[in-house]
C-alpha cells in the first residue's frame, strides 16, 4: 500500500495540481467523503463545495464547482467544471460578487422561477468562494 496519493485536480482553463498528498476530502453528490491510500477505485459525481486535500499536515482548500471524482491505483483525478485554489481566490472580490449575486437573486425572485434558481446557483458559487477564500486569511 502506498503511502501517497497522486492528486490531479483539472478544470477546462488548466491543470490546478498534480501533486502527492495524504488525503483528499470531497463533496459528493451523497454527501462527502475521504480517501486515503489504498482506496477502492471507484468514479462518482461531485457537488458544489468544499474539497480539502492534506499533505504534510497541513489542509488545503478548493472552491469546487462540480464535476467528477475517480480514484484508481492511488490516484485520485478531479475533472471540474470549474475549481479555484482556496489561496488564489481574492477575498474582496469574492465578497463583492457574493453582494451582486444576492441582489440578482433578490430581483429575479420577482420575476420567475427558472432566473431564480440560476442566481441561487451563483450566489451558492460566490459563498463557497468567499468561505474558502477566508481560510486563508486568518
Amino acid at each position: 500500500m502506498a503511502e501517497k496519493l497522486r492528486f490531479i485536480l483539472v478544470s477546462p482553463e488548466r491543470e490546478l495540481l498534480n501533486d502527492e498528498v495524504d488525503e483528499v476530502i470531497a463533496p459528493g453528490v451523497e454527501g462527502d467523503f475521504g480517501i486515503l491510500p489504498g482506496h477502492t477505485p471507484f468514479l462518482t459525481a461531485l457537488r458544489v463545495g468544499e474539497l480539502i486535500y492534506k499533505k504534510d499536515g497541513n489542509e488545503e482548500y478548493v472552491a469546487l464547482d462540480r464535476g467528477f471524482l475517480e480514484v484508481s491505483d492511488d490516484v485520485v483525478t478531479v475533472l471540474a467544471e470549474s475549481a479555484e485554489l482556496g489561496r488564489e481566490i481574492d477575498l474582496e472580490e469574492a465578497i463583492r460578487r457574493k453582494l451582486e449575486a444576492e441582489k440578482a437573486l433578490e430581483a429575479a425572485r420577482k420575476e420567475d422561477e427558472i432566473k431564480f434558481r440560476k442566481v441561487e446557483a451563483q450566489l451558492q458559487r460566490e459563498l463557497l468562494r468567499v468561505s474558502v477564500a477566508e481560510r486563508y486569511k486568518r
